[in-house]
Parts: structure tokens; C-alpha cells; sequence
């Protein structure tokens, strides 16, 4: 089955390419920036990760941030994600990053902007992988800060396709964030927003109805809404779940009798399989394949229909 995995061709849809940032070049980074952590070995990092919730994890994911500081370490961790994705077979990689988590630390955007793009560049050209970024929005700030945002960003309107929403979603519903998404669609950029991962149903309906997504990042607790399922499956508007996020982050437990993923391929809804933020997760995207298919006892003809949804789902 590993071996049956690896050679499907498949697409990384939901993957924050800050939430790729190994212990190893954790600490290297740390070392060469000069940057005080509270880490002196991978093991101590690694011990680090045991989240109780999502907003465990983002603590820790936010005080890492700090370690980026140069180009060189923007096109690194984009260069060093893309080796582990050609080398799973991955074709296309549509890749969420963070613009506030840098800009708040005074670096600009001309710094990350450019390492990634000339990573992005030459994993073409030396991987044959095809890539490209989504802007996401971070929904524990203010919208005005997303506006901010949003304008910042089109400089570089020919490199961005899309924006998302993610960071803190209990108490921040994607309702709040209605004008920037408006403002967004009308600069012509594709929609996607994190919601059901750990807040119930109602903020799935709020990312379609509301702020007109394309995809819906998660989207979990659409099981508990019969008319939200059949809706997805209508309106085609993929899923991009991630079994070994919702393990870690205890947020959906991964098992047979309970995990919603059959029940949306059931309901004809494009469920796809993504890694999330695999360096704290404990896996890419085969990892996640790999896991699911052993915790729900997938078929290949399973998990071949889970890679073409993937492929179907990309947004350019």
C-alpha cells in the first residue's frame, strides 16, 4: 500500500509553508539570526510538540516564526518543502503563507515575497513541480489588519492566486471578515477559508454563503448538517481535510466509526487528503495517506479517487 500511495500523482492543497519548518532548520536558523529559543536540541523541540488544541499549537507555531528573517531563509524552507513534495509524488502544491506573522515583525514583504518566489522558480525548473501561493489572512486580528493587508499585497497581485483564513477560529467566524474577502473577489483572487475544524457547522455556512469560497480548509463538522453536505456535493466545492492535524490537535479523532471522510466521498463531496503543517504533525502528504488509510481501512480504489480530487480541486 506505501508503494501504491507513492505513485499516485496527487496535488497539496491545504499546506502552510511556515508550518514546514523542521527542528533542524529551526535551530540552525536560530543559531545564524541570533535569535534567542527556549530549544537546544531537535529532541527538545520534538518534545515540544504534544498539543492539547489548536491554539496550543499556534503558540508554539507563532514563537517559531521568529527564526525567519532573511531571503535565504524564506527560499529555503519553500525550497526544502518542495524537494519533500516532488519526492512524493506531489504535481501541483497551492501553498498558504502568512503575511501578517512577518510584517509584524518588520520584515517586508519584498524579503519573504522574493525567497519564495525564487524557490518556487527553481523547483520548476530542477523538480518539475508546479506551485503557487495563497495569502491567508489571520483571523485572531482585526479585519482592518487584513485590509491593510490585502492592499500591501498587490504589488505582487501576478505571484499571490488566491486568499484564505486561518489562525484562531473559535470566536473568530468567517462572517467578520465579509468586506475583505468582497474586496478580494473583486481583485480577482480565488477564496478559500479554514472553518469546521474545530467550531461546528455554522461557520462553513458562513465561508460559502457569506464569503463565497471556492474550497473550504477542513470543513469536519460539516457532518453534523445533512443539507451542508449536499450542498458541498452540489455546488462542488472541495474539502481539504488533514487526518494527522486533526489527531494532533485532537480536534477530530481519526477512526473508523467516527472520522467523516466516507461519509462525504458518500455524499459525492470532493474530500481531499493534506498534510497541514507536517513538520509538527508528523507527516507530508504520503504520511497522511498512509494514516488514513490504516485507521479507516481504505481501498486503493479509495485513495486513487482521494488523489484525483485533489488534482480536480487545485484553483488554477
Amino acid at each position: 500500500m506505501k508503494n501504491f500511495i507513492q505513485n499516485l500523482n496527487k496535488a497539496e492543497i491545504h499546506l502552510h509553508i511556515e508550518g514546514t519548518l523542521e527542528p533542524k532548520m529551526l535551530l540552525s536558523l536560530a543559531k545564524s539570526n541570533q535569535v534567542k529559543i527556549p530549544y537546544s536540541s531537535i529532541e527538545e523541540v520534538q518534545n515540544a510538540y504534544k498539543f492539547s488544541n489548536l491554539q496550543s499549537f499556534l503558540n508554539l507555531y507563532y514563537q517559531g516564526l521568529a527564526v525567519l528573517q532573511t531571503e535565504e531563509d524564506f527560499y529555503n524552507l519553500m525550497y526544502s518543502y518542495l524537494q519533500k513534495a516532488h519526492l512524493q509524488n506531489v504535481k501541483v502544491a497551492e501553498i498558504f503563507f502568512d503575511p501578517q506573522a512577518h510584517t509584524s515583525r518588520l520584515i517586508a514583504w519584498q524579503t519573504f515575497m522574493n525567497g519564495f518566489k525564487k524557490a518556487m522558480i527553481d523547483a520548476k525548473a530542477n523538480l518539475g513541480i508546479n506551485s503557487h501561493l495563497i495569502m491567508c489572512f489571520l483571523r485572531h486580528l482585526p479585519e482592518k489588519d487584513a485590509l491593510k493587508t490585502l492592499e500591501e499585497s498587490l504589488d505582487y497581485r501576478n505571484d499571490i492566486i488566491g486568499v484564505g483564513l486561518d489562525s484562531s477560529e473559535l470566536g473568530n467566524p468567517p462572517e467578520l471578515f465579509k468586506t475583505v474577502f468582497k474586496q478580494a473577489k473583486d481583485y480577482n483572487f480565488k477564496l478559500v477559508a479554514h472553518a469546521g475544524e474545530e467550531a461546528d457547522h455554522t461557520y462553513i455556512w458562513q465561508a460559502i454563503d457569506i464569503l463565497g469560497v471556492d474550497r473550504v480548509d477542513h470543513g469536519n463538522w460539516a457532518i453534523k448538517d445533512k443539507e451542508l453536505m449536499q450542498r458541498l456535493a452540489k455546488d462542488k466545492i472541495p474539502l481539504t481535510m488533514c487526518p494527522l492535524s486533526n489527531e494532533y490537535l485532537k480536534t477530530f479523532k481519526v477512526q473508523k466509526d467516527s472520522y467523516p471522510l466516507q461519509t462525504f466521498l458518500d455524499y459525492g463531496i470532493i474530500a481531499t487528503i493534506n498534510s497541514d503543517d507536517p513538520a509538527y504533525f508528523g507527516g507530508y502528504i504520503n504520511e497522511n495517506f498512509e494514516f488514513i488509510q490504516k485507521q479507516l481501512n481504505l481501498k486503493e480504489d479509495t485513495l486513487k479517487l482521494l488523489a484525483n480530487n485533489s488534482l480536480q480541486a487545485v484553483l488554477r
